[in-house]
């Protein structure tokens, strides 16, 4: 992986094709390999839903990574908006009645960016997500200026999947950073998924000549 951060900026948008692609497998593991290379990588979950008080998915972060849980955890700093409903952030947000408190988040992001070397901030759900009934998640990476990590697999239906929000990237200016093929779980037809990653290997060369591609693989 390359570690050239470019213009400086060292937060990462950690998003996928769908709900159930393993972003948190997979935002976990690139912290581990950052880790791992000398890069000190701290993960962040923008809103976490479907949970009261904690956020399962920075959990699953540090048992992938190995360092428990850290200070910056129990200061909330990872896990800034928690809400109770397991749905779409906007959603979840109206039903708890605590509308998202966008400055907190950014808040907690630049503390960590300032204490890390690179902050992998995962998002909750695709790219559309809504996160207000005014904003998605794709335009909150927009206006941020963040690189973008896109994971992907290799099941059916990925291809469209992928190269459908790859449009999207591309028509609001986003910077592809790594697309990041899951191969954890393993794919029943492996037929599909190979071919599935041939294809899409291809497609990043083509359009998207900068961004690295890499794999995640089963721990």
């Amino acid at each position: 992986m390359d570690f050239d951060f470019g213009n400086g900026m060292n937060v990462f948008f950690v998003s996928g094709i769908d709900t159930n692609v393993g972003k948190s497998y997979a935002t976990g593991w690139i912290a581990r390999e950052w880790n791992a290379r000398g890069v000190s990588t701290i993960t962040q979950k923008l809103v976490q839903t479907g949970n009261d008080g904690f956020s399962e998915d920075i959990e699953l972060h540090r048992r992938i990574t190995g360092c428990g849980m850290l200070d910056v955890d129990r200061q909330g700093l990872t896990m800034p908006e928690i809400y109770t409903y397991p749905c779409s952030p906007h959603l979840a947000a109206e039903i708890d009645g605590r509308p998202l408190d966008l400055d907190k988040i950014e808040a907690a992001t630049d503390a960590l960016a300032a204490k890390y070397d690179a902050v992998l901030l995962e998002g909750a759900g695709g790219l559309m997500v809504p996160l207000t009934r005014e904003l998605l998640t794709i335009d909150y990476i927009a206006r941020k200026g963040y690189p973008l990590i896109f994971v992907t697999s290799g099941r059916l239906g990925s291809i469209s999947h992928t190269l459908l929000g790859l449009e999207a990237v591309k028509r609001r200016g986003i910077e592809l950073k790594i697309l990041a093929f899951n191969m954890f779980p393993k794919e029943d037809d492996m037929t599909i998924s190979n071919d599935t990653r041939e294809y899409l290997r291809n497609y990043l060369s083509i359009e998207f000549p900068k961004a690295e591609y890499i794999e995640i693989p089963e721990i």
